[in-house]
């Protein structure tokens, strides 16, 4: 395999301590009044269905922002379809210069505008912050006669159509992983039977009703199922164990195979300095206060904050490894053209 997400986890983790620094140094990249502003009205775009982690993201911002004051009011429009593109062109289309919207992405998007070979990409709107990051997990439903990731792959490998995969919308994290994992395994990706949904909700509802084999989501997505017995959790795409999650890697049961799924903002195109900045420092507040710290924990969150000009490099090269990953598995050909 070509040098991708998978082969280079150590970069992430670098990433990761540059981005501690970078924290630690951003109170000053804002002017104190940007600092100290309270925005009247912020609307979010999640632009997936309810209940999946674009939407977890935009709502956990929206009680932040408004329990520190940082907004006044703040509105969540979820806008579906696409991997996120839908709502990625009609945010760039009809907000443009708007400095009261934000919209929540992350790696699902960069990987849904290449495989849908989207006319609007994020080089088009402007990056605020990275977020968060995730690692995902494999579950089956708890009824299922599946009990580890080395029954489900053996099932893989004897049928790959027979084994059916839930995840979100095609080309994102999840259908990332799922080709990580068959060809890991050894099983051609482009044989795998993998049912893509526009929310994590959808999926839940596949899996609970034994529609599907199996399903990857987010950690934090499944969490509560996993919990309560519903789903029974697998395999997490961390490259170690997980402090208070009781769940084996991928790696540790010989699949050797980590992603992490991360989570950003950006404001419209066409913003003046003087807004971009303001909606930035208005972010920095937020994941720097004690109500978004304490969410990152109750949800399993990764810390990964970025601000602005770091946020935009780190895209840039995260574009390419996605790029690479995609052909990799067999849903982009090398020359940038779907398959």
């Amino acid at each position: 395999m070509r040098t991708g997400i998978r082969a280079h986890p150590e970069a992430l983790f670098a990433a990761m301590a540059f981005s501690a620094v970078l924290s630690l140094a951003s109170a000053t990249a804002f002017p104190a009044t940007a600092q100290q502003q309270t925005l009247e009205s912020i609307t979010i775009i999640a632009p997936a269905s309810p209940g999946g982690g674009w939407d977890q993201t935009a709502r956990a911002m929206q009680e932040v922002l408004q329990q520190e004051n940082i907004a006044r009011t703040v509105q969540v429009q979820n806008i579906s379809g696409a991997g996120g593109t839908i709502g990625l062109a009609q945010f760039v289309t009809q907000r443009k210069g708007d400095a009261k919207s934000l919209l929540v992405g992350g790696l699902v998007m960069v990987g849904a505008i290449q495989t849908n070979q989207s006319p609007v990409t994020l080089d088009q709107v402007t990056p605020i912050a990275r977020l968060t990051g995730e690692y995902e997990v494999v579950v089956v439903p708890a009824s299922s006669d599946v009990r580890t990731m080395d029954d489900l792959v053996q099932r893989l490998k004897a049928d790959p159509r027979a084994v059916s995969w839930a995840g979100g919308s095609a080309g994102g994290t999840d259908h990332m992983l799922v080709g990580l994992i068959a060809q890991a395994a050894g099983v051609q990706p482009a044989q795998v039977n993998y049912i893509p949904y526009s929310g994590g909700g959808e999926a839940l509802a596949s899996l609970l009703g034994g529609h599907v084999s199996a399903g990857v989501s987010s950690y934090g997505e499944f969490a509560g199922q996993i919990a309560a017995g519903q789903l029974r959790a697998l395999a997490l795409s961390a490259p170690q164990r997980v402090a208070g999650i009781d769940v084996p890697t991928l790696v540790e049961q010989g699949i050797n195979v980590e992603l992490t799924n991360w989570r950003g903002v950006f404001a419209p195109p066409g913003l003046q300095d003087q807004s971009r900045q303001a909606l930035a420092a208005a972010i920095d507040r937020m994941v720097k206060s004690e109500s978004w710290q304490a969410t990152l924990r109750q949800r399993d969150w990764i810390d990964l904050y970025q601000p602005p000009q770091e946020f935009a490099g780190f895209l840039a090269a995260d574009r390419q490894r996605v790029e690479t990953v995609l052909e990799d598995i067999g849903l982009v050909q090398a020359t940038g053209q779907t398959r």
